[in-house]
């Protein structure tokens, strides 16, 4: 396999995120975002680490972007601090937030790197959260704000956006099971959450489409095959409710075939009785240029009667020994490839963008080098699964590696790494992984 293999026009390039990279969280006017706040709570955050520093970004850019031109990456895919630009939520624009993106765009363009804008990568401004959050009905109005300031300041300069980063993970995680910001339990707070994000997506969409001249516009949802443990039919249904909850419950509305709906499935139901979905499908539609897939495991999942409402439970990777990451994410590039093909044979989906793609692994710093050679065979394998997809025809345009450099990542902190850059948190020092240098002999040749 050869970087030309995928052709010439084909994107590559590396993912970053703005809570789990930048830092400097109380300086040059930023607001708290909810991730500053969960992250005091004791306990939230593995080994007790915060993101107030991260991999400080914020004032390592240029060089942080130089290194991703340097490995010979095409884009650089970042996100905006909500928090940065109005440290309210909404109201009063912040110009020392508003110059910093205008500075990253620029070294980008600088550098004859592609900037891919995401506009909400899971760091919503607690003074809003306070306000409800994404539970609020007025969170399409706080958004549209941020969409419509961003769109005017850096549309001239920017033609690549993102409008959501897995709208699936930040409502299930951060609204009904707690373990991610802003924390919140239950039923009644993510099925409001569902139908805000849903609508965003599709608002913002509008909204950039209407401000940016010539804007290539997509969203991206993470996706995971769905397999039943067993060929019974009560393991069978349990993936098939699994299935509608983490694949179909964003894509389907932003196409316009409203929420998955399954007769007797608790959850989609109370999805149409709670927000009587049948009233906004117009709303949560949006003809996106691109669709980001992000796929980082399979499940296997079987029947299990005590799990309110999706009566499903995975059965792990480890426990049925088949290949797993550090995470104990089953590693499955088959899989992958399905879910490529299985997204792109949507009806209105025109492109498909990998807007992120990558793994964990326990590295090891050894005499300023890291070997991580299951990462490399992790890429090497998904990569050419992708290949082949986008040689039966899958209008595949990129893959975006996650990530440029190790950083916060949520709930697990700093000793969840994920990057090609080894970063050692105490001094900042910046390492390329064999994987890095593997990366950029892959597009070289």
């Amino acid at each position: 396999m050869k970087g030309s293999d995928f052709g010439n026009d084909f994107l590559w390039g590396v993912a970053i995120a703005a809570q789990q990279n930048e830092g400097a969280y109380n300086i040059d006017g930023r607001g708290l975002s909810i991730w500053d706040v969960f992250a005091r709570k004791q306990g939230k955050i593995k080994n007790g680490d915060k993101p107030s520093h991260a991999c400080d970004f914020y004032h390592r850019y240029k060089d942080d972007i130089l290194l991703a031109k340097a490995l010979g990456f095409k884009v650089f895919r970042f996100s905006i601090s909500w928090t940065r630009i109005l440290p309210e939520g909404t109201g009063r624009v912040n110009k020392a937030g508003i110059a910093f993106y205008h500075k990253v765009i620029d070294e980008c363009l600088e550098l004859g790197m592609i900037p891919f804008v995401t506009l909400y990568h899971w760091d919503l401004p607690y003074e809003l959260e306070k306000e409800g959050g994404w539970t609020s009905h007025l969170m399409l109005k706080w958004f549209s704000r941020f969409v419509t300031v961003c769109a005017h300041e850096y549309g001239d300069k920017v033609k690549n956006w993102i409008v959501l980063n897995e709208p699936m993970g930040f409502t299930t995680l951060g609204y009904m099971i707690g373990k991610h910001a802003p924390g919140r339990l239950g039923i009644d707070n993510f099925l409001p959450a569902v139908h805000n994000a849903a609508m965003a997506q599709a608002e913002g969409g509008r909204i950039i489409r209407t401000e940016v001249k010539d804007a290539y516009i997509g969203t991206c949802f993470s996706c995971s095959e769905i397999m039943p443990y067993s060929d019974k039919e009560a393991d069978v249904k349990a993936a098939n409710r699994m299935d509608i909850l983490l694949n179909r419950l964003f894509i389907e509305p932003s196409l316009g075939l409203g929420y998955p709906h399954e007769e007797g499935f608790n959850l989609t139901d109370r999805i149409h009785l709670h927000n009587k979905a049948w009233k906004y499908t117009e709303r949560m539609k949006f003809d996106f240029d691109f669709i980001g897939i992000q796929n980082y495991f399979a499940l296997t999942v079987k029947h299990n009667p005590i799990i309110p409402y999706i009566q499903a439970s995975e059965v792990s990777a480890i426990k049925r020994k088949v290949p797993h990451t550090a995470f104990g994410w089953e590693i499955n590039a088959d899989s992958f490839y399905k879910m490529v093909k299985r997204f792109s044979a949507y009806e209105g989906v025109k492109d498909v963008i990998i807007t992120e793609g990558g793994a964990f692994f326990k590295d090891h710093l050894v005499n300023g080098v890291v070997n991580d050679a299951e990462r490399i065979q992790y890429f090497q394998d998904y990569l050419e699964a992708l290949l082949r997809a986008k040689g039966e025809g899958v209008k595949v345009k990129g893959y975006f590696a996650w990530t440029l450099m190790d950083n916060f990542e949520w709930a697990e902190g700093f000793k969840v790494r994920f990057g090609l850059v080894h970063v050692d948190f105490k001094t900042q020092l910046r390492t390329i992984k064999n994987s890095g240098y593997w990366f950029r002999k892959l597009m070289n040749s």
